[in-house]
């Protein structure tokens, strides 16, 4: 009997255990590879926008860690030691911090672009409180911010970008030096891009705003009588409403080709970097 007791106790040593070494493995893994997806999504204007909550971002970087884990190859850290161990952890975090930026250069132009229209058309203090910037944002630009990423959205423009990102793995591995300068020209690249599209954007809109108010200026030049914002706030107000209304189309092909353009810029920046 008592050998029998005996016996049953060494089979518990047996007993298959969770291997501490292998999980300690696997998570480090994991989170190296989460690194610069996960940089990239709280860098980026929508996932990484206040309406995101933060939780959601943590989870959708693990699960996206996952699948660069099975299809790209992410180095043991145990090969690291402390110092490049935090240069790695730096890189990628900067490599995907830079590409989240640069997608937010290119979509702040709708933003510009809407803030020029809004003080063109007497509408600047027509403000709120943007979540995503903390700061006042005219409602004009909200809604043009929120218009091009119904496009953007519309047109798969995130799933796009995310398997630039993920794709970035292949040719770019977890621990390889990218090309820094080329990273940070092409967020000053972007920057003159944004400019641009802006004024693609605003200039017809102004340029009808200044003429109508042009237009009220000689009127109420010529009849001193007639109260400036009374009879001219109005009419502002009545013509960039219907001009926004009748310009939707344009807008909507403005920003489906902003969209494009800021994905492929994405793809063409990852790309650089890994080449130099």
């Amino acid at each position: 009997m008592g050998d029998l007791a005996l016996s049953n106790l060494n089979g518990v040593g047996a007993l298959p255990g969770l291997n501490l070494q292998f999980l300690i493995e696997l998570l480090a893994g994991l989170f190296l590879a989460s690194l610069r997806i996960g940089a990239f999504l709280i860098a980026s204007p929508f996932f990484g926008g206040s309406s995101t909550p933060l939780q959601v971002r943590i989870i959708m970087a693990v699960l996206l860690g996952v699948a660069v884990m099975n299809n790209a190859t992410v180095p043991d850290w145990q090969s690291f030691d402390a110092l490049i161990g935090i240069q790695v952890i730096m890189t990628e975090l900067a490599i995907g911090i830079g590409a989240g930026l640069v997608l937010t250069i290119w979509f702040s132009a709708v933003l510009l672009a809407g803030e020029k229209i809004a003080a063109s058309a007497g509408l600047g203090f027509a403000a709120q409180i943007d979540p995503d910037s903390g700061g006042q944002t005219p409602v004009i630009s909200k809604t043009f911010s929120l218009f091009l990423t119904v496009i953007f959205l519309s047109s798969n423009g995130h799933l796009l970008v995310l398997r630039a990102v993920a794709d970035s793995y292949v040719y770019l591995p977890v621990g390889a030096m990218p090309a820094f300068p080329v990273l940070i020209q092409s967020g000053i690249a972007a920057a003159g891009s944004m400019f641009f599209a802006a004024s693609i954007i605003m200039l017809p809109l102004t340029a009808f705003l200044v003429a109508i108010n042009l237009a009220i200026g000689v009127i109420t030049r010529s009849a001193p009588q007639l109260n400036l914002f009374s009879f001219g706030f109005p009419i502002s107000m009545l013509a960039i409403f219907l001009l926004l209304y009748l310009w939707v189309d344009v807008l909507g092909g403005a920003m489906d080709d902003l969209a494009h353009a800021a994905v492929d810029n994405i793809q063409q920046l990852l790309g650089l970097i890994s080449n130099g």
